[in-house]
């Protein structure tokens, strides 16, 4: 089944596409706090992505999913990187994934192409799941932030 073989590609190929990802971020102008960003913290993020995509998608529940880009927006939060680099990181992080599945070659029929649709679809499904937790986190963690300081303030 196609849809397993990209997968496994993408898989395979983690480390390639975790290159290519990290040195648009550091390089890009909309995402100018990740150019302060150690390598190691950008690689250990999106290595785990790629490299476990196939458990990504495949959740049957968004908790896990949840949970970890809270955690990312928590770390993003106090290391003072804007909401909207991050963002852009993720939209980036899946771009990266559709752009290597388009060049992969491997979709030839009518067949493949519904399974690089439905594998496209779910990848969409965990990014817009992976932005909305992490967005919403870091709303939390501003709020939480900003209401401390409100309360130092006026005391």
């Amino acid at each position: 089944m196609l849809t397993i073989r990209l997968v496994q590609m993408i898989e395979d190929h983690a480390e390639e596409l975790t290159q290519g990802l990290i040195k648009d971020l550091q390089s890009n102008p909309r995402t100018p706090h990740y150019h302060q960003l150690t390598y190691d913290e950008l690689h250990y993020r999106t290595y785990a992505v790629y490299r476990n995509l196939g458990h990504w998608i495949s959740q049957r529940t968004e908790d896990p999913i949840a949970a970890n880009y809270a955690d990312l927006a928590i770390r993003r939060f106090a290391e003072g990187v804007p909401l909207e680099e991050i963002v852009f990181a993720l939209i980036s992080t899946k771009n990266h994934l559709y752009s290597y599945v388009r060049s992969t070659g491997l979709v030839d029929s009518a067949v493949e192409l519904h399974q690089e649709r439905e594998l496209r679809r779910l990848i969409g499904h965990f990014f817009d799941n992976a932005i909305f937790y992490t967005v919403r986190a870091y709303e939390r963690e501003a709020s939480l932030f900003h209401a401390k300081r409100s309360m130092k303030s006026a005391a």
